[in-house]
């Protein structure tokens, strides 16, 4: 009876101390995201010469702006998916006195695609240029099947009648 007790005992605490190290399989763990998402397109959309607030526009507000360093603007974006490796992006963008677009450095690039590079694909002449579209003539859409969901989203859109927004007039700027 004693050593039943003594047997049941130990092995409640080894399956308790093998549960506790162990995930459950089939347990969801969410992906865990952080800072500025910072795309290729968006890097690419970058001009010398733009201005802060241009660049604001496309990129949107920095993770960083660092007081000693007021010509940089820090871009941070970190993923870790599902309790995985955390993988970590930084882009930093410099302006000059002027506050124009000077430069850049981080982990994109202007006009290297990470996407062109896995396919194999060079990096000067991309897949949505002029004479690739020339090359291969777009195929005509084919008509919606009548009475689908499509054919109904189409006629709705074919049928919008245009509004014209009114403009507002300027406000006084007399002193008063």
């Amino acid at each position: 009876m004693q050593n039943t007790k003594l047997l049941l005992t130990s092995l409640t605490f080894v399956g308790l101390f093998a549960l506790a190290g162990c995930s459950f399989p089939g347990v969801y763990k969410i992906d865990i995201q952080q800072g500025n998402v910072v795309t290729q397109d968006m890097i690419d959309q970058l001009k010398p010469g733009m201005t802060r607030r241009q660049v604001r526009f496309i990129m949107g507000n920095a993770l960083i702006s660092d007081t000693f360093h007021a010509d940089r603007l820090d871009y941070l974006y970190s993923i870790q998916p599902g309790g995985g490796q955390r993988l970590q992006e930084h882009v930093s963008i410099f302006f000059n006195e002027s506050d124009q677009l000077v430069g850049l450095s981080g982990d994109f690039m202007p006009g290297v695609s990470r996407d062109e590079a896995i396919l194999g694909q060079p990096s000067s002449e991309p897949s949505t240029s002029p004479k690739a579209e020339a090359k291969a003539p777009r195929e005509p859409e084919a008509a919606p099947a009548p009475g689908s969901l499509l054919e109904k989203i189409q006629r709705e859109v074919d049928n919008v009648e245009t509004v014209p927004v009114p403009t507002p007039e300027p406000l006084e700027t007399s002193p008063q």
